[in-house]
């Protein structure tokens, strides 16, 4: 396995304020390991609430010179950036996939060139801030709508996608006006400082994008609850997210919340099997199953159940699990040996309470490829039938490449079922016929509804949950805008000292 993808260009520290890497100065190291073979990647001193301190400073700082800045010079900005990383693309995927154990295609083909992508397309929407158009509502006034920046954004983000997430945080924020300081998962802080030095490198000011590596506990709490914090962005689990709706609303802060999810994959009788199938093994298995969009719930019509679980199971055990380096490599191990042991707990409870695990279910020990599979994280691809709608595979999230099929019989059941969870971020139907998905779109409680299809993603279409999966949108114009407040100015065309409206606090017409 390749170990030389990050050399020394951390020796300065992983904290990045105010344009510059430096050294953290908590008490805390922490290391940075591939979970493919738990081998060093780079040793961190994490950050203490001092460094979070210089570092809302620093933002607070350039705050009034970046948010003063017109749109079209933070959008060439962001146009720079893009470019950047476009050149930069191997580096990144190389050091993604060192961090998290991704097999290099997933980094390669889809979180480096999904963040190149979503930079270029707010490099053009910080050009196309949207309001009510301006006229005179009242008669007497012209009204007019300013969407102004808010102020520092105080964001944390998980360690699934580091890459992709710190894009999601950092790009809609300042393309807004804002500067931020982000708080990555202290697991996998390696790319996000070098997405914070591609920034400064493409000629934004110090200090509008500052980067703190700390424990949640101590730097990601303390971010959340700072007094110089406007906003504050969370993209993890929803019972943490709840502690972050806790200290946020102590300071009247806004929040997004993108949290947990348990996404249904409906799978109607009329669907083409084949189709499905196929997309059931890519939704539940990409990045490992740690993606909370992955689709975990199939509920197939009876008619179909036999031959899709048949099916899935299948093509399950040809994944081929290996070196993540290995281009060949189709699943790479969970993030940590920790998740490893907590995704089995949930298929060893599920057998003790009398499912049948059609596929997978254990650590496997070699790889395609010869690798030792022992020294990592891994976990084969499971498929898990003959449980119950109440069973805690069902209901809670798994975070790992575990799929329950379950059968239904009539629509309303497939629709019910889909709904019953506390979640509700991504689902999907399957069907050929208009009215069913169509109803099926219309019915599901979740903030993105696939049709034959299930994962796929776009910068310019919103990205959020309903219920326990949050609230706020990343990606699109609509996350632009959930980084900006609304003020409106009205302005008197008349040029009457004494108005009408007056009489009702003092006088007669």
């Amino acid at each position: 396995m390749d170990r030389s993808v990050v050399g020394t260009r951390f020796e300065a520290g992983a904290q990045y304020l105010a344009g510059a890497l430096r050294e953290g100065t908590g008490e805390e190291t922490f290391d940075v390991v591939n979970p493919a073979d738990g081998s060093l990647v780079q040793r961190v001193r994490l950050a203490s609430t001092a460094d979070v301190d210089d570092a809302v400073a620093a933002a607070r700082a350039a705050f009034p010179e970046w948010s003063r800045s017109t749109p079209g010079a933070r959008s060439d900005a962001l146009t720079r950036l893009s470019g950047i990383l476009a050149e930069r693309a191997e580096d990144f995927a190389r050091v993604e996939s060192a961090q998290t154990g991704k097999p290099i295609k997933l980094s390669s083909e889809f979180d480096v060139p999904g963040t190149v992508d979503n930079t270029a397309f707010f490099a053009g929407a910080a050009r196309n801030l949207e309001g009510k158009a301006t006229g005179e509502f009242s008669g007497d006034h012209t009204s007019s709508i300013r969407r102004e920046p808010i102020g520092v954004v105080g964001s944390i983000s998980p360690w699934n996608y580091p890459l992709q997430m710190a894009g999601w945080k950092i790009l809609p924020a300042i393309a807004a006006g804002n500067t931020i300081v982000l708080k990555p998962a202290e697991l996998t802080p390696l790319t996000s400082l070098m997405f914070a030095q591609a920034c400064t490198d493409a000629g934004i000011p110090d200090g509008v994008v500052n980067v703190v590596t700390g424990a949640g506990r101590v730097a990601g709490e303390y971010l959340v609850g700072h007094p110089g914090v406007s906003m504050v962005s969370f993209t993890g689990s929803t019972g943490v997210g709840k502690r972050v709706g806790e200290v946020a609303v102590q300071g009247v802060k806004r929040t997004h919340l993108e949290l947990g999810g348990k996404a249904p994959f409906v799978v109607f009788d009329d669907a083409d099997l084949e189709a499905a199938v196929h997309g059931a093994v890519a939704a539940s298995l990409i990045n490992t199953g740690q993606d909370c969009t992955a689709a975990t719930r199939a509920y197939v019509q009876r008619p179909l159940f036999d031959a899709f679980v048949e099916g899935v199971a299948e093509l399950f055990e040809q994944i081929r699990l290996g070196d993540p380096f290995n281009p060949q490599t189709d699943l790479g191990p969970l993030i940590s040996l920790r998740q490893r042991d907590s995704v089995a707990g949930f298929v060893e409870r599920a057998r003790g309470y009398g499912a049948t695990v059609a596929a997978g279910g254990y650590a496997p020990e070699k790889g395609h490829d010869g690798t030792d599979l022992t020294l990592g994280a891994y976990y084969r691809p499971t498929l898990i039938t003959g449980v119950a709608q109440d069973a805690e595979v069902v209901q809670s999230e798994i975070f790992g490449p575990v799929l329950v099929a379950l059968p239904f019989d009539s629509d309303e059941d497939g629709l019910r079922l889909a709904n019953d969870t506390p979640y509700g971020l991504a689902a999907s139907a399957w069907t050929r016929e208009l009215y069913r998905s169509l109803r099926a779109t219309r019915e599901i409680q979740a903030g993105c509804v696939w049709v034959n299809d299930h994962i796929p993603i776009i910068s310019e279409m919103p990205h959020g949950g309903y219920k326990a999966s949050g609230y706020g949108k990343d990606m699109s114009q609509y996350s632009l805008d959930e980084y900006t407040q609304v003020k409106h100015v009205m302005q008197d065309i008349t040029a009457v000292s004494r108005k009408d409206w007056h009489r009702t606090v003092f006088g007669d017409r």
